[in-house]
């Protein structure tokens, strides 16, 4: 069986403005100057705390865990307003129907993340859904290895999809290859560097996953 690992934020859920505009109300809050959307791009990394930073947030009379969860207080109810990416229902439906086997691996709490694949209907396409037991958004790598070997799946027929280099870092770590989606919290010029396959909509990935037979 195929596995296929699903990043959410950015890749499944179009999160990108909601994301961009806490951040922005969060430096004005701080006396910060907001930053540009072209510049949110260029900067959003992993772990947060270092994408904060670069974004001009400091942390002497907030630390970082408060800015945490004070996104999340906006972030969390916000987000279920959010749009999916353009194809991603109809691309899970078809790779659930042909026997992928389909996980959702995320640096989201896991409460919050079944929350949200719940209310968009699409939990059940998942044969797993993974996420961290915080609201730090630390590495995911752990949680996709201990599933990696609790399932005992094949590396060499597994794939991630996600929207930045460090889903292609957390599938590198994993043994498994990596796309990358370029229509999220990254630019694609930021995805370049890692030096693999991008593409631009769904329908070029499930194309490139059942035509080509890419694993």
């Amino acid at each position: 069986m195929k596995t296929i690992f699903f990043d959410f934020n950015g890749t499944i859920l179009d999160d990108v403005d909601l994301c961009y505009d806490i951040l922005n109300k969060m430096l004005a809050e701080s006396g910060k100057a907001k930053i540009t959307k072209e510049r949110y791009k260029d900067i959003f990394t992993f772990p947060i705390i270092e994408y904060y930073k670069k974004a001009g947030l400091t942390f002497e009379k907030k630390s970082f865990e408060e800015y945490s969860h004070d996104f999340i207080d906006i972030y969390q109810p916000s987000s279920l307003n959010c749009p999916l990416n353009e194809g991603v229902k109809e691309t899970l439906v078809n790779l659930h129907s042909k026997g992928y086997r389909l996980v959702c691996l995320s640096a989201s709490q896991i409460d919050n993340l079944k929350e949200q694949l719940n209310h968009f209907k699409i939990d059940g396409y998942f044969d797993a859904i993974l996420g961290i037991n915080n609201v730090y958004a630390k590495s995911k790598v752990d949680i996709g290895l201990n599933y990696v070997k609790e399932m005992n799946i094949d590396p060499s027929t597994t794939i991630m999809i996600g929207d930045t280099l460090h889903d292609y870092e957390v599938a590198k770590e994993m043994g498994i290859s990596c796309i990358l989606y370029d229509n999220g919290h990254q630019s694609r010029k930021v995805l370049e560097a890692a030096n693999i396959k991008i593409v631009s909509t769904f329908k070029e990935f499930y194309n490139l996953i059942t035509k080509e037979g890419c694993n």
